[in-house]
C-alpha cells in the first residue's frame, strides 16, 4: 500500500476474476481485518475480510432468482469429544417437515482452522446447491456441515499434523462423534434417508482426509466419497486404513479425489490415488487449476454434487 500526502493508504490490485477473495491489512507485523467491511471470512486461527468480485449468473456461487433452501443451526454437547459444539443443516427448496419424502444426505466437512460455518459462509455451499437444484443438475439433498475436530487441541498445538498420536485421535474421535452423535440426530430430526446409497461424505483439506478416513472405513454407511485437496493423513496408508473392508468399498458409487495442480498437497494426493489403485479401489481423479484455496473448492463442490445420488444414466458431466 502507498500513503498519499493526506495520510491515506491505498492499493490497486490487478484485475481479478469474479469470485470471493480473502484479504487483511498487515500493520507492524500484525494482521488486521478491515473495520469498514462487514463481509467476513470466519476462521479459528486467522479471520480475514472478504471482497466479492461480482460475476455473471452462470457462476454457481452467485445468488440468482431461484428457489432458495434454508440453513438451520444446531448446538449439542458431545459426549465423545467432551465439549459443546455445533453443526449447520441445509434443507433444499420445497423441503416440508410434514411430508414423508426422504432426502439423500451429504455430510460436508471443513478444513483445518475453519469452523462449522465455513462451507456456507465462505464456500457458498447453500447458493451452489440452490443453483444446481434449480437447473436440475443436482438432486435435492440435505447437507450437514459439522465441526470437524475430534481432538480440539489440534488448534492449539504447533505443527499439529506432525504429531502422529494427535492426528490419529483427531480422525478417530471425529468419526465416532459423526457416526454416533451427529448422524443419528440428523436421521431423527430431518427427513433423511437411512439407505447407505443415499449418504455421501466430502470435505476439503483436513475435511478431505476425514472424508476418506470415515468413508472408506465405514463404506457400509456411505456410498459416495469426495476429497478436495485432502491433507493430514499419515505416511503409512495401509495402517491408516487398516479397518477398510474390500467387500464394502467395492460397493461405492463414487470415490472422487480432487486437488489443485498448484496445491502444495498435490503430491500427497497423487500418492493416495496410487495407493487406491494398488488396492484395486475404483476412484475418479480430478486435477483442477489453482492452489489450496476456496477458489478451487467452490468449483470442486459444484462438480461433485452434480454427480451425487444419480444413476449412471442421469449423471451430468
Amino acid at each position: 500500500m502507498q500513503k498519499d500526502d493526506s495520510g491515506l493508504w491505498s492499493v490497486t490490485t490487478d484485475s481479478l476474476e469474479p469470485d470471493y477473495y480473502g484479504y487483511s491489512f498487515v500493520a507492524d507485523g500484525v494482521s488486521l481485518i478491515d473495520p469498514r467491511n462487514p463481509l467476513m471470512k470466519p476462521n479459528l486461527l486467522g479471520t480475514q475480510s472478504m471482497v466479492h468480485v461480482p460475476g455473471p449468473p452462470s457462476l454457481l456461487w452467485e445468488v440468482n432468482d431461484v428457489p432458495h433452501g434454508v440453513i438451520h443451526h444446531h448446538f449439542y454437547k458431545s459426549a465423545v469429544v467432551g465439549d459443546q459444539r455445533d453443526y449447520y443443516v441445509y434443507t433444499p427448496p420445497g423441503y416440508d417437515v410434514a411430508l414423508k419424502t426422504k432426502y439423500p444426505v451429504l455430510y460436508l466437512l471443513h478444513g483445518f482452522s475453519d469452523d462449522a460455518s465455513a462451507w456456507a459462509a465462505v464456500g457458498r455451499a447453500n447458493v451452489i446447491l440452490d443453483n444446481l437444484i434449480a437447473q436440475q443438475k443436482a438432486k435435492p439433498m440435505i447437507v450437514v456441515m459439522t465441526l470437524g475436530y475430534g481432538a480440539p487441541e489440534m488448534l492449539s498445538t504447533p505443527h499439529a499434523f506432525n504429531h502422529d498420536d494427535l492426528r490419529e485421535r483427531n480422525l478417530e474421535k471425529f468419526r465416532e462423534s459423526l457416526l454416533t452423535e451427529v448422524l443419528p440426530r440428523i436421521e431423527k430430526d430431518y427427513r433423511a434417508s437411512k439407505d447407505p446409497t443415499s449418504r455421501a461424505i466430502a470435505g476439503l483439506s483436513m475435511g478431505g482426509s476425514e472424508s476418506l478416513f470415515v468413508g472408506l472405513t465405514s463404506a457400509d454407511l456411505f456410498s459416495w466419497i469426495g476429497a478436495f485437496s485432502a491433507g493430514g493423513l499419515g505416511e503409512n496408508l495401509d495402517q491408516q486404513f487398516s479397518e477398510m473392508k474390500r467387500k464394502n468399498v467395492t460397493r461405492l458409487k463414487l470415490l472422487w479425489v480432487a486437488c489443485g495442480t498448484e496445491d502444495r498437497l498435490i503430491e500427497p494426493n497423487r500418492k493416495i490415488r496410487e495407493w487406491l489403485s494398488a488396492k484395486g479401489v475404483t476412484h475418479t481423479d480430478i486435477d483442477t487449476p489453482g492452489a489450496h484455496t476456496w477458489l478451487v473448492w467452490r468449483r470442486n463442490l459444484g462438480a461433485f454434487v452434480a454427480l451425487l445420488f444419480q444413476t449412471k444414466e442421469t449423471q451430468h458431466p
